[in-house]
């Protein structure tokens, strides 16, 4: 038997590179993220500013972003998704 050799994945769109090349300082980990991401959500959805430490967080990490999105929807009164993270 002779495999096929896996098929190379095609090149990195723009938006991935960017987000792989996005400066993260302050640096804040997920473990972090996630003790703080309640009053973040609560505090964008009453419209006052970001934390930055979190907000530039969750513009690099998709999980993060992707809970603060949910937790938003679920917060929110009228279910529209705010952007975490503009």
């Amino acid at each position: 038997m002779n495999p096929q050799p896996a098929a190379r994945p095609g090149p990195l769109q723009p938006d991935a590179v960017d987000a792989l090349l996005l400066d993260t300082t302050p640096y804040l980990s997920c473990e972090e993220c996630f003790e703080r991401i309640d009053g973040h959500v609560e505090a964008l959805l009453r419209n006052d500013p970001p934390d930055p430490a979190l907000d530039r967080h969750l513009q690099g990490c998709a999980a993060c972003d992707e809970e603060a999105r949910s937790l938003a929807a679920l917060l929110s009164e009228d279910g529209a998704r705010p952007t975490p993270a503009g």
